[in-house]
């Protein structure tokens, strides 16, 4: 319908080359003839600059009936190929809207959202945790449809791995908070739960809105406990002291038994370390680390 040829961000091409190797190499190659496709199959017009973040390249566009939308081409994986079942089996409720999708390469068609007001624009940090604590209670209120990739299965496969990544480890002090990390989940991974999770839910994925004040984007979906959820929430815009001031408040609007959200939140904690790890480092530092101290009380 009328669009100009589509330049993918050399960001976007970065990072996708360098986590994804051959495949985000590839991915990059076929996103102008997918955006093109995309654009002429659903009968939409770009009305902007694209956008992108690490997976994704992001259309502003307008239907054919007039109605703003986001275009939204990415990579296909686990991960991904969640995001259109849950976004369906949420339907708007708390969560940005989905018109239309194509399950083959999981491209979406979004409700258009304002881009340019995320919730860490909100001045005071505890009030923009009220709301996403608010948000995330609506979300994990729904039970997760069939077909998502499980916390059973996730948590099983970082318990399998976390010999071998306390072996990388050089300080004892690391060693033993991936112990204690690995021992929390140990406690809860025979429940894991059913929920439907976002696992992304932090203040730059949730937009505002005309329909909502603010609405969640950009999840990552798994069937679990709603204890999983809360780890990003409690890092961003960090502040050592909020931290437990945060976790106490989601517990609460979730209504959450607080040693098993501690629980799952190290599964967090477990999860990232793992990956770093995998990716070559023998030091745990972070943000992610003051969190699990503070929950384990050191």
């Amino acid at each position: 319908m009328g669009c100009a040829v589509i330049e993918v961000p050399a960001e976007l091409a970065r990072i996708q080359s360098e986590i994804n190797g051959a495949e985000g190499r590839e991915f990059v190659t076929a996103l102008p003839g997918r955006a093109e496709r995309f654009l002429e199959e659903w009968e939409l017009r770009r009305t902007g600059p694209a956008m992108h973040g690490w997976s994704a390249l992001v259309l502003p566009v307008v239907a054919h009936d007039g109605t703003p939308a986001a275009l939204k081409l990415q990579l296909l994986d686990e991960e991904s190929e969640g995001e259109a079942p849950a976004l369906r089996a949420w339907n708007g409720d708390g969560a940005v809207r989905l018109l239309a999708d194509d399950p083959a390469t999981g491209t979406l068609l979004l409700e258009r959202l304002d881009e340019n007001r995320h919730l860490s624009a909100v001045a005071d940090a505890r009030e923009a945790t009220r709301i996403l604590a608010e948000l995330m209670a609506r979300l994990v209120s729904v039970p997760a449809p069939a077909g998502l990739r499980r916390l059973g299965d996730v948590a099983a496969r970082m318990l399998e791995d976390v010999d071998g990544a306390v072996r990388a480890l050089e300080r004892e002090e690391d060693r033993r908070l991936l112990r204690d990390c690995a021992a929390a989940v140990r406690e809860v991974a025979g429940e894991p739960g059913d929920r439907l999770l976002h696992w992304d839910l932090h203040f730059d994925n949730v937009l505002a809105s005309d329909r909502e004040p603010w609405l969640a984007i950009d999840p990552k979906p798994l069937a679990g406990d709603p204890g999983f959820e809360l780890l990003p929430s409690l890092f961003n815009r960090f502040d050592p002291g909020d931290v437990l001031w945060r976790f106490d408040l989601l517990a609460d609007v979730l209504g959450l038994d607080r040693e098993r959200a501690a629980a799952w939140t190290l599964g967090r904690v477990l999860q990232d370390s793992l990956w770093d790890v995998e990716d070559g480092e023998t030091v745990l530092e972070g943000e992610r680390v003051v969190v699990a101290r503070l929950l384990l009380g050191r």
